[in-house]
């Protein structure tokens, strides 16, 4: 599990994250959403440590985050996989060299014992055998995968995943909803899951929060977010033709 409580940040003049706190829990799919410049990013990166928090906590399973020294920080740092917007596969390397990157830096598994995990994270996402590929020679769907094989395959407790359908087709974003949803529940991760995609909200939306102007400015799951009556959140929700197609429907 990981908390926030009551974190704030500023740059400059600008109070982008204002006061916030949610928990995110274990084997759920835990959403943050809001419009861009919101401020959902940067309570991602103040949660991994890449910005720092002005005040507030960040706890994972009961460890402030942002007091710890350098050292508890790398340990909880090899307990988080990243699943980056755009992938971020390194063009010069094979599907499995990616994949076995974090291994290579975290683990002292012996070569057959890496070479083990990355067939197993390859099989979780329905690339078998796509081993000595190179990202070029990937679709966009088969690169997410490729990244969330990576972003798993040091068996992470938190998983964090930034757009992870951005740039998808629809089709092919449902499959990847589907495999972050199945490897969250399957080895019990507590993920955290930044989307404008609403199909993505109502398809696996276990957990969510609402950020406006920097403010968590609402939380419920999937089946309450259609009945809001808040009414930022109802604008955001139901700006896109999906959303206004879907609720028709109902």
């Amino acid at each position: 599990m990981i908390e926030i409580r009551n974190i704030n940040k500023t740059f400059g003049d600008r109070h982008v994250v204002k006061d916030v706190s949610f928990t995110f829990q274990p084997s759920m799919t835990n959403l943050i959403i809001g419009e861009s410049g919101c401020g959902k990013t940067t309570i991602l990166k103040l949660m991994v440590g890449l910005h720092e928090v002005d005040s507030g906590d960040v706890l994972f399973d009961g460890q402030n985050f942002p007091v710890l020294g350098v050292k508890e920080k790398q340990e909880v740092r090899k307990k988080i996989g990243m699943l980056f917007q755009g992938g971020a596969l390194f063009d010069s390397q094979t599907v499995e060299e990616n994949v076995r990157f974090p291994l290579d830096m975290f683990t002292d598994l012996s070569k057959a014992e890496k070479l083990d995990r990355v067939n197993f994270c390859l099989q979780k996402v329905k690339l078998e055998g796509r081993n000595h590929l190179y990202p070029a020679e990937l679709s966009g769907g088969m690169k997410k995968r490729a990244a969330l094989a990576r972003a798993i395959a040091n068996n992470p407790r938190y998983l964090f995943c930034d757009e992870p359908n951005s740039g998808l087709d629809p089709k092919t974003s449902i499959i990847i909803d589907d495999l972050i949803k199945d490897i969250t529940v399957e080895f019990g991760i507590t993920t955290i899951i930044i989307t404008h995609d609403m199909n993505s909200v109502i398809e696996i939306g276990d957990n969510i929060m609402f950020v406006y102007k920097g403010e968590n400015w609402w939380t419920g799951d999937k089946t309450e977010i259609l009945g809001t009556k808040n009414a930022e959140l109802f604008d955001f929700v139901f700006a896109s033709e999906f959303m206004k197609t879907f609720f028709k429907k109902q």
